[in-house]
């Protein structure tokens, strides 16, 4: 039969019901569904959060008996192994599906295409459309399912020649839609990460607003290289006690050796020591290990030029979010957004995929291939 037009407007649709469960689902992937026949809907779904059921289940559920000899669009193929739930796949072959659409093959080495190989061989008819937004969806479970760390996103606001600000703990540089779109990136990851520098400097919230409800509680963290923050930061507190299950407790990542000088922050946030008792500086790829044993799948990093760097040339950064400003800051007291030493090489190839003007600011967004950590 092949793909139509009408399978990848269905498989948009699937697409968008996804992304309704953005920064909720983790360690699960984002994935929609869409049962239609002869160019009607019948039933829709989106997975909600890990353990609940899938995309295709909720599809399958809300079309009934009216399921048998549709085709059932999904982003992403449909698992055909025992988890928290049965396999979607032979949830299909009982419910009758007679054709499916997968957006995008699932990365998990778990599934190896044994989705497809399953309703195959049930005698479903498999199309793979292939479709960049499906894979787009994905992105981040594609990599933390595949490495020991979560995906790591790093933004980084720079004045047009190159500055984070024209001195050290100035205001604000990007403008207000530039901000809107952060704090929307913010949401779309597990958790957000500062490093020491910024905490003490410009001492953020790192907050989700407006607020909205999570089926996971946001994670913010800071990454303090030697020396501790102060506990009366403001990243510690609970920015909207008035609704429950927003913000979890905040994470301090420290090195094991300096233990003593972090204890005054147990107090106020969970304190991962990292390394050995013999460490006194952080290991950060170490840190990001941590993280995802925590369960913590994607990251959105906001540190300064120091932890930017690092994340760099570690090989630590999946995506970048660089954001530019339409001013010029070059002074002697102008902090540059790039602490890179001399010899810091980056190991990965940088592929831009979308330039965006939001307000008077530009965004240049990119993702990061070849081997990483």
């Amino acid at each position: 039969m092949g793909i139509t037009a009408i399978d990848r407007l269905f498989m948009q649709r699937a697409c968008e019901l996804a992304e309704r469960a953005r920064g909720n689902v983790a360690p699960n992937p984002l994935v929609g569904a869409v049962i239609a026949r002869e160019g009607r809907v019948l039933g829709e779904g989106f997975h909600h959060r890990c353990g609940q059921a899938h995309a295709e289940v909720e599809a399958l559920r809300a079309a009934g008996g009216d399921a048998r000899g549709c085709t059932l669009y999904a982003t992403l193929e449909p698992c055909a192994h025992h988890g928290r739930t049965p396999p979607c796949a032979q949830t299909m072959l009982k419910a009758g599906i007679e054709r499916t659409v997968i957006g995008a093959l699932d990365p998990n080495p778990r599934t190896a295409q044994g989705g497809v190989r399953l309703l195959r061989e049930g005698g479903v008819v498999v199309e793979v459309l292939e479709d960049a937004r499906s894979r787009a969806l994905i992105e981040d479970f594609a990599v933390a399912i595949a490495r020991d760390r979560p995906f790591v996103t790093l933004k980084l606001a720079v004045s047009l020649d190159g500055y984070v600000a024209p001195a050290a703990g100035t205001c604000r540089l990007t403008g207000e839609r530039a901000a809107a779109f952060v704090r929307e990136s913010r949401a779309a990851h597990d958790a957000v990460m500062a490093g020491a520098g910024t905490v003490r400097i410009d001492d953020p919230l790192l907050t989700i607003r407006p607020p909205r409800a999570r089926l996971r509680p946001y994670i913010r963290i800071v990454a303090c290289e030697r020396a501790p923050v102060s506990p009366r930061s403001r990243l510690f507190a609970n920015p909207d006690p008035d609704r429950e299950g927003i913000y979890a407790r905040t994470i301090v990542l420290a090195p094991a050796g300096a233990r003593d000088a972090f204890i005054p922050l147990e107090a106020v946030a969970e304190v991962v020591y990292v390394g050995d008792a013999s460490a006194r500086s952080l290991d950060l790829r170490a840190s990001m290990i941590a993280l995802k044993e925590r369960g913590i799948y994607s990251v959105y990093s906001e540190g300064g030029p120091t932890l930017a760097a690092r994340l760099l040339t570690e090989g630590l950064v999946d995506r970048l979010h660089w954001l530019t400003a339409p001013v010029l800051f070059a002074s002697e007291s102008a902090v540059g957004a790039l602490r890179l030493s001399p010899e810091a090489s980056l190991r990965r190839r940088l592929v831009f995929d979308e330039v965006a003007r939001l307000g008077d600011d530009v965004l240049f967004s990119a993702s990061f291939v070849g081997d990483g950590s």
